[in-house]
């Protein structure tokens, strides 16, 4: 019933307006292609052709090194997107005109999830072709075995990582809150849970996520399962952020 309500397009585009109308959402979209591709060429174009492994043990997941930066600005394009709505009353607002509160998360959701697909597809082609341009002889082409993949998983990662954003967003109503914790929990506690707890950090989102971005799996995790593990992240935290907007008062 939930899905039947979501594809009445008129709810759905008035999210979409709400996100174009909003500068400072907007700007985190572009800028996740910005400084993915930005980063990853300026990076390739400085070190990629100084010698054999110089990006790193995996050319293909050198390839999208930029992605690391990015997913920071899809987890503002994530949060900022569904923050507008606990500021100045919105909610009550977006509740007056859409009074089924599972119709209006779920439609929010499509709207950040589709925007977040697309430009995470445009990225992940964009931030390949351009890294490899710079990398000479040893540039990858989008024939050699896993780059389709990567390149669409890339894509499919950065919007998993909007969501969880979006997600933690509606959970705690705050979307500073959401980016002052997940960008450190995405940049350094993997790392530091990898190291005392014997692989754990294979699990967190970006670790999990970025498996599908490797020529070869490492871990227990798959390229797939890898990605399925990040999507698993966002669907709870997606669910929580539901339980908390139905429940709560606006």
């Amino acid at each position: 019933m939930a899905f039947t309500a979501l594809s009445r397009t008129p709810v759905l585009h008035s999210e979409w307006i709400k996100i174009r109308s909003a500068r400072s959402v907007m700007g985190s979209l572009v800028a996740v292609f910005a400084v993915t591709v930005g980063i990853t060429v300026l990076t390739t174009m400085a070190i990629g052709t100084s010698e054999p492994g110089a990006m790193g043990d995996d050319p293909l997941l050198a390839a999208f090194f930029g992605v690391n930066f990015g997913q920071i600005a899809a987890i503002a394009f994530g949060a900022t997107a569904f923050a507008r709505e606990f500021q100045g009353g919105a909610l009550r607002v977006s509740l007056t005109a859409v009074p089924q509160r599972t119709r209006l998360y779920l439609s929010k959701v499509a709207a950040v999830a589709g925007l977040a697909f697309l430009v995470g597809q445009i990225t992940g082609l964009v931030t390949f072709l351009a890294g490899q341009a710079s990398m000479g002889q040893y540039a990858l082409s989008l024939g050699d075995p896993a780059t389709v993949r990567a390149v669409f998983g890339s894509g499919v990662y950065l919007m998993l990582i909007a969501l969880l954003a979006a997600g933690l967003t509606a959970l705690v109503r705050s979307g500073t809150l959401v980016m002052s914790l997940l960008i450190p929990l995405l940049l350094i506690v993997p790392f530091v849970v990898g190291q005392v707890a014997g692989g754990a950090g294979q699990f967190m989102p970006d670790r999990a996520g970025q498996m599908v971005m490797r020529t070869e799996a490492t871990g227990s995790l798959g390229p797939w399962s890898g990605l399925a593990v990040a999507g698993l992240w966002a669907l709870v935290a997606l669910a929580a952020g539901w339980l908390a907007v139905r429940r709560r008062d606006a």
